[in-house]
């Protein structure tokens, strides 16, 4: 189910900041729409090629929380997400979702602490322990398991930030069953676990701008490939000059 079938950039301005400077935001000004054909969607590329910015925009445009959280979380640390929402255009599908949550790896902390203060009823959905009782990665891992349902729309940015490999392959296989009854993703990765979802649009941001990329042809997959295949010969290759 694709509760936003696109997203397109209504205008650019110099009011944008740093975001109007981004080669994958000014790519989307020209183009008409950045469709979502997809129930699974990534965003793949290097640091600082707007993956998270993008993602954060489309997330507070639907309406979510801008530090995470459900459509109904509404505190407020620190007001850092950039303005790239207001100059955005969501294209939404027929039907809403009947659940969703953002999840951001930087800010997930302050999201679990305002679920600590929403009483005892509310946190059984969240498995029935405060997230700060747990390890940083089972408390997103919980997250995962227990609060993430059927026919929801969920936007992860770095969701790998805190998991292990055993773990990606299982936010994987969760993501595979969730998207199969009803949900949709929105991904914002470096890992080529996460990324491996089958069917999904991928889409690789760089300084050309944003191109839909098979999975092979990512730098994510091509990059581990490279190391896994020979990681001595990568390994003499970057100390070589030591």
């Amino acid at each position: 189910m694709n509760y936003i079938r696109g997203v397109k950039l209504e205008k650019l301005t110099k009011e944008l900041g740093y975001a109007a400077k981004l080669p994958a935001v000014r790519s989307l000004a020209e183009a008409e729409e950045l469709a979502f054909t997809s129930t699974v969607i990534y965003f793949v590329g290097e640091n600082g090629t707007g993956k998270s910015t993008l993602l954060e925009a489309i997330a507070v445009k639907y309406g979510f929380n801008a530090e995470g959280g459900s459509l109904n979380f509404s505190f407020s640390t620190k007001e850092t997400h950039s303005p790239l929402h207001s100059a955005i255009k969501l294209v939404r599908g027929i039907e809403r979702p009947k659940t969703g949550f953002f999840l951001r790896a930087e800010s997930f902390y302050n999201a679990a602490s305002y679920v600590d203060t929403l009483g005892s009823e509310i946190l059984d959905v969240y498995g029935g322990v405060s997230l700060h009782e747990l390890s940083h990665g089972e408390s997103f891992f919980a997250l995962v398991m227990n609060r993430f349902t059927d026919h929801g729309l969920y936007i992860l940015d770095e969701p790998e930030a805190a998991l292990s490999p055993s773990r990606q392959l299982s936010l994987l296989m969760r993501i595979k069953e969730l998207a199969d009854n009803g949900s949709q993703f929105i991904i914002a990765t470096h890992s080529p676990i996460v990324l491996a979802c089958p069917n999904a649009d991928i889409y690789e941001l760089s300084s050309k701008g944003i191109v839909k990329t098979a999975y092979e042809d990512t730098e994510t997959y091509s990059v581990m490939k490279a190391f896994m295949d020979s990681p001595e010969r990568m390994i003499d290759h970057l100390f070589e000059k030591e």
